[in-house]
């Protein structure tokens, strides 16, 4: 008889798994309690994009004389519009990945699960109708929601979540966002571009205060944050907002937090803004799983521990995605391969070896203006790894096809291996930089060389030229960087 495998959770991560399970010749059902695809496709990635795409191509109207191009009349954003597209585009990809699975002979079940002993998961259907499904493996895949904060918790109406933020239908006049990490930036640039007064406040000492992103990246992005008038506030903290008035009152205070030793008072402490949104974290969906009929370990609140095979501290129970909380990475892609790996090692034998789920090469995808590709270490995380290292950048404006679009603003940057060349991260901010960072991570995934990457030859005129320009520069020999 096939392996029954029980999936709890349809995003990227468990979806992904159901499919690689099915293919390997497992009875698949895949449990979903709202839409299939996750936070990915519904509140996070996909959404995200599409109104990324609508900004960016106002702003390329709104130059458009200077590049030869007149447009007569006034060019305004419409939100229900752009909402209404939104709407078709999730629901177009939800029926996709619905017929998918179902072409697999997976059987997709909408409901909630919990777990109720070992190899049993009971679901609870939309109407309340509660049925018991056996499993031989179980894989959760139930990823996390946006974090409410107890000083300031989300009325979804002035004070909003990430989620809120993409159901908007209007342009506020003035929006304060709660955290400078990448959702909040990514927001920051686009109410910015479709004309509202952007306000961010972060508690660290920069954007983007995360170990894999290079600082570089973080001060040009601040840089073009300015030309695009959007407001920054760090080593700031938001400790009470006010929603009696017609917007929200946000009191501010020095962060105890910051990792800058001498934080600089602040000029004021009071911000007005019609809507605050917050971005400072995620929450595991763990409650109520029943993780505990089962003895599976957690940590923190409520993420769930689990292996480089995907392996809960229980048998047959494997977890994958952004369940596993920020000792792994919380990316959709790194949930797909997990998934890939929990599903590998739940269809084979015990005696066969494992697949094993690799975390040092992982390219991670900002869509900022411009946007950031990253993969491998920063130059602060090599050096104190021990690495003696060589670094080399060269600004996108150097490429005649950059000058070509018009989108001069950037840099790449590359950290080597003093003695032998090899490349150790490199981090993109400019054009094109999520597309960009796929040759960086093959280049990492095989161990090759800046000498390697340089002697390649690149098309021009392309974008993608930049790896060369960066590479011949780690290997001292500069072109046109």
């Amino acid at each position: 008889m096939s392996e029954k495998i029980i999936i709890i959770g349809g995003g990227p991560g468990g979806y992904i798994a159901a499919i690689r399970a099915a293919a390997l010749g497992g009875a698949v059902t895949l449990i979903e309690k709202e839409n299939l695809g996750g936070t990915c496709l519904n509140w996070g990635c996909i959404p995200s994009k599409i109104m990324k795409n609508s900004a960016d191509l106002f702003l390329k109207c709104l130059k458009a004389g200077s590049l030869g191009i007149s447009i007569e009349g006034k060019i305004t954003p419409d939100m229900g519009v752009l909402m209404a597209r939104k709407e078709k585009i999730l629901s177009s990809q939800r029926k996709g990945i619905a017929s998918l699975l179902q072409s697999k002979g997976i059987t997709i079940e909408t409901g909630f699960g919990t777990i109720k002993s070992e190899g049993l998961v009971e679901l609870t259907r939309g109407d309340g109708e509660k049925i018991d499904l056996a499993f031989d493996k179980l894989i959760i895949a139930v990823g996390t929601k946006p974090m409410n904060v107890p000083d300031f918790p989300f009325d979804h109406e002035k004070i909003l979540s990430s989620n809120d933020i993409l159901v908007l239908d209007k342009i506020p006049s003035s929006m304060t966002i709660v955290g400078g990490g990448v959702i909040g930036c990514e927001f920051a640039f686009i109410f910015s571009a479709l004309g509202c007064d952007v306000t961010i406040v972060e508690a660290m000492s920069r954007l983007l205060p995360l170990p894999s992103v290079d600082e570089t990246c973080s001060k040009l992005l601040l840089r073009e944050m300015k030309k695009h008038k959007i407001k920054v506030i760090c080593d700031t903290i938001v400790t009470k907002a006010d929603t009696t008035g017609e917007g929200v009152g946000i009191s501010l205070a020095v962060s105890p937090f910051t990792d800058n030793p001498k934080p600089k008072k602040l000029k004021n402490d009071r911000l007005e803004s019609d809507i605050m949104a917050v971005c400072i974290g995620r929450t595991p969906l763990s409650e109520g799983l029943g993780l505990e009929n089962i003895n599976v370990t957690t940590q923190g609140p409520g993420w769930i521990t689990a292996n480089k095979q995907m392996e809960t501290s229980v048998e047959n129970v494997y977890a994958i995605g952004d369940i596993l909380g920020p000792d792994k990475i919380m990316l959709a892609h790194v949930a797909s391969h997990e998934g890939l790996v929990a599903a590998q090692n739940a269809m084979k034998p015990k005696t066969a070896p494992k697949s094993t789920m690799g975390y040092d090469v992982v390219p991670g995808a900002i869509f900022t203006m411009p946007e950031i590709g990253t993969v491998g270490l920063s130059e602060k995380q090599a050096l104190s790894n021990g690495f003696e290292v060589e670094t080399a950048s060269v600004n996108f404006r150097v490429l005649g096809k950059a000058q070509a679009i018009d989108e001069i603003a950037g840099e790449a940057k590359m950290i080597i291996e003093k003695k032998t060349k090899k490349v150790l991260g490199v981090h993109l901010i400019g054009p094109h930089a999520t597309d960009l960072i796929a040759e960086a991570t093959l280049a990492m995934e095989k161990g090759l060389t800046s000498d390697e990457i340089a002697h390649t030859i690149h098309a021009h005129p392309t974008l993608a030229e930049i790896m060369g320009e960066v590479a011949s520069k780690a290997s001292g020999m500069p072109l046109h960087g």
